[in-house]
């Protein structure tokens, strides 16, 4: 049986990888800051729910007995992650950008998915087919956001775009560290969730896909990547 934690799971992109890896056999457990919708995003899923809330050491490190207790864990999903907004739903211009906006970006979206992983490491290394999957996104791309033909380049916020290549570099040098582990970074695609505004162009089910299908890698899958449903894709 394959065990799995999913880090922002109560709703979204991270409700419905839960859905769908349940679906496939696994036992999944739907970790969320907010007990009350965790709980009850578990009962809705038949999946496990674990109180986790990636900004706080204490949160993540009680999470960590809870899933150790009940066995292990085989695969960590990094999901969790917020975007800033300014008024109606509108992109925060550069010139707008602050270093504690910065900052609040990085606490869930970067420090969040190292403490995540390094306290869920022991675990991890324990198991015969571990897997890590950090949703990313395609923001994170130097190369499209750089490009003024690229679909992606009218995005001018700095904070949201910085964070997740972040997590890309983070996902790179885990991937050569633990050789033995599938470490990728993935792209939902711009998914219609509460993250940007429900702006969004695709459904959560489409989103999830990518998440999904590297959630079930095997031991000579790919590691290291940055992919999305179609394939690798350009740092």
């Amino acid at each position: 049986m394959t065990t799995t934690l999913i880090t922002g799971a109560n709703k979204g992109l991270g409700f419905e990888t839960a859905r769908r890896l349940t679906e496939a056999g696994h036992t999944v457990y739907i970790g969320a800051r907010d007990a009350e919708r965790g709980r009850r995003a578990a009962e809705e899923l038949g999946a496990r729910f674990v109180q986790l809330d990636v900004t706080d050491d204490a949160s993540v490190q009680a999470a960590v007995k809870t899933v150790e207790a009940d066995g292990g864990l085989d695969v960590l999903i990094n999901n969790a992650g917020i975007e800033v907004r300014g008024e109606n739903n509108g992109i925060p211009a550069a010139a707008d950008t602050t270093a504690d906006e910065i900052r609040t970006v990085f606490e869930t979206n970067v420090f969040g998915v190292v403490r995540v992983l390094h306290a869920f490491l022991p675990l991890l290394q324990q198991s015969g087919a571990p897997v890590v999957v950090n949703v990313s996104s395609g923001l994170a791309s130097l190369t499209t956001l750089s490009d003024p033909d690229s679909p992606a380049h009218f995005y001018q916020a700095v904070s949201y775009p910085t964070s997740k290549t972040a997590v890309n570099m983070i996902t790179v040098q885990y991937a050569k560290a633990f050789p033995r582990m599938r470490i990728n970074a993935v792209e939902p695609g711009f998914t219609n969730t509460d993250l940007n505004g429900r702006t969004g162009t695709q459904t959560v089910a489409e989103g999830a896909e990518i998440i999904v299908r590297m959630a079930q890698v095997g031991p000579d899958g790919p590691t290291g990547g940055y992919l999305d449903v179609n394939g690798p894709l350009p740092w």
